[in-house]
């Protein structure tokens, strides 16, 4: 289908529903036992957006679901290989983005963590999912067309209410900030910037749609709501693309709206004294999520209507590019440069803190008061950890886990998920904390207690896909994890003076890309362990290893493609069968 062409891109789009409902099924983001599927407010889709110009093709695919997985884009890629050989498809061309509504099925990825209130594996999940994404990138494939691309940007007015950082001690903490903001004025801490592609028909002028990328959460709906939903970006887009139907008068025009740094930004700014949680505009949450919506598509269609004569032209000449490599963030010695000047600093393994557990302002978890006992509780044992360690013959051995331990801090661990253990301890059944303290140490023992199996570790990702794509002056940056705002400020500095080189202007963070890793958070705002540093699995250098790791990427993109190194291992060639597991009636079984 596709033809070599040196003088224009060629785009092609779809959309495809991917609505997944089965009564009781648990869902994905919140991470509670009680949030499972009882009926549908609105569907889901998929968009996808396939690029070709000179004979390389790449796709940015955006679906209504909490985040990619591992085997999700492993299964995706091999049949697009499969079906469409001449696409050239291949895990690097290829960059998945979940639009992260939490009120959507879970249980479609092979780690135990976001699996726990699933419960575990789901085989009809993970298959719908799969052959959605595949339908919709090869759809898109066989619609490429000749096509002008612009390039453009907007700011929010300062009152909108869209955008809230729900961390803003945290934010404060970070030096960069120079001036701190009140917690009445944190709509201010946040990037109130909607940056917008929008897609025109080279021979007719008319418009095709659009990609947008602006950072809040998909968390209108909060989690004692139990219907799908698409959340605030789903009403946008659905709202846009009606709009712009009626305006031009054409079907097959989509819109997308992807996240870009919402790793500690709320779309939930008014608190509820019955509720005890915080809300959006209106006391229901699906007029909430619909107010959200409609103030981003309106944002959008302003940007899109202006981007033909304001904005920038996205010429052919750079082309399309990209790269992708998997990085082991358990272990990564950082460079001094991005520590702070200290030598001998280090990632550790996944772990996962009480502030974690305690949940964030959009979804609560365990209550405070077991959080602050839990952490009392914690410490010692964490303090015992290190000793045993130093005590251990095997002197190399004994150095790592010391390593990993400190690289924590001061985090209070709850679950070592490179080691599958709870407060230190692998023998599930037998730990002390009451599961009344938080469902998920329920569903933690009743995988030894009722099934008489330990699932085996490790329990989240280590090794993580970074991808790069280019098209023209703009890089999209595939991020595995959700990430701060002042985080992506600094990874985007990072990367600006190398990716220059190759005449990039523009850098778009591109979060829950291809799999998930939990949060990413400056050094600063993990030391003060609010949620998303307690979701920060890699330790306080989480952000430094990132830098690091995107940094050398980038710098094999400047060199011709029969140059470039092999950038460590990939994830999966084949699924490991000791991670892909879930619940069934007796027995936890192996796929």
């Amino acid at each position: 289908m596709a033809t070599n062409s040196a003088t224009n891109y060629r785009v092609g789009s779809s959309k495809v529903e991917i609505t997944f409902f089965r009564q009781n099924c648990g869902m994905l983001g919140y991470g509670r036992h009680f949030h499972y599927m009882q009926g549908v407010e609105t569907p889901h889709y998929v968009r996808a957006w396939v690029f070709e110009q000179a004979g390389k093709t790449a796709a940015i695919v955006c679906a209504e679901f909490c985040f990619c997985t591992d085997i999700l884009k492993l299964a995706v890629v091999g049949l697009l290989q499969e079906m469409q050989p001449e696409a050239g498809w291949r895990d690097e061309n290829i960059m998945i983005l979940g639009q992260h509504t939490h009120s959507t099925a879970g249980g479609y990825g092979q780690y135990a963590v976001y699996n726990l209130t699933t419960p575990g594996f789901q085989e009809d999940v993970f298959e719908h999912y799969r052959d959605g994404l595949v339908r919709s990138i090869a759809e898109a494939y066989e619609r490429l067309r000749a096509a002008r691309l612009s390039w453009h940007t907007g700011e929010f007015d300062k009152d909108a209410e869209v955008a809230f950082n729900r961390s803003i001690d945290a934010f404060n903490q970070n030096p960069d900030v120079t001036e701190k903001i009140p917690y009445k004025q944190r709509h201010l801490a946040a990037d109130r910037t909607m940056q917008l592609l929008r897609v025109d028909d080279a021979a007719t002028g008319e418009p095709l749609g659009l990609l947008n990328w602006f950072g809040v959460h998909t968390t209108s709906v909060g989690n004692h709501l139990r219907k799908v939903c698409y959340d605030n970006k789903g009403y946008a887009a659905e709202f846009l693309e009606q709009e712009l139907k009626e305006k031009y008068g054409a079907d097959g025009i989509f819109t997308t709206f992807a996240q870009e740094a919402c790793g500690d930004i709320s779309p939930n700014f008014r608190y509820s004294i019955r509720k005890g949680i915080y809300k959006g505009k209106h006391e229901d949450d699906y007029e909430s999520a619909a107010y959200n919506g409609r103030l981003q598509a309106d944002k959008a269609r302003e940007i899109f209507e202006q981007a033909p004569t304001n904005g920038q032209t996205i010429s052919p000449e750079l082309g399309i590019d990209y790269a992708l490599c998997y990085s082991d963030m358990t272990d990564v010695h950082i460079d001094p440069r991005f520590a702070d000047g200290l030598e001998n600093q280090y990632t550790g393994g996944a772990c996962m803190g009480i502030a974690f557990m305690e949940g964030t302002t959009d979804g609560r978890g365990m209550s405070k008061v077991a959080g602050t006992l839990l952490k009392a509780i914690f410490q010692p044992i964490h303090r015992l950890e290190i000793l045993a360690a130093r005590m251990r013959k095997d002197k190399a051995a004994s150095e790592l886990t010391i390593r990993r331990l400190l690289a924590q801090r001061p985090k209070s661990i709850a679950l070592n998920l490179s080691e599958g253990s709870v407060i230190g301890t692998n023998r599930h059944d037998k730990l002390a904390i009451p599961s009344f303290f938080d469902p998920i140490l329920k569903y933690i023992k009743m995988m030894r207690t009722e099934h008489g199996t330990l699932l085996p570790a490790p329990w989240a990702p280590e090794r993580l896909p970074l991808q790069i794509i280019t098209i023209g002056t703009l890089a999209f940056i595939g991020i595995p994890s959700e990430i701060t705002t002042v985080a992506a400020r600094r990874l985007r500095q990072t990367l600006a003076p190398t990716l220059a080189q190759k005449g990039i202007t523009t850098i778009i963070m591109c979060p829950y890309a291809n799999s998930y890793a939990g949060y990413i958070t400056t050094r600063e705002e993990y030391r003060t362990q609010s949620y998303e540093g307690g979701h920060t699995l890699y330790g306080k250098w989480t952000l430094a290893a990132y830098q690091m790791q995107f940094d050398k990427l980038a710098a094999t993109m400047l060199l011709p493609q029969n140059e470039r190194p092999i950038l460590g291992e990939g994830a999966f060639l084949l699924p490991r069968e000791d991670y892909w597991v879930r619940f069934a009636d007796d027995s936890v079984q192996v796929l």
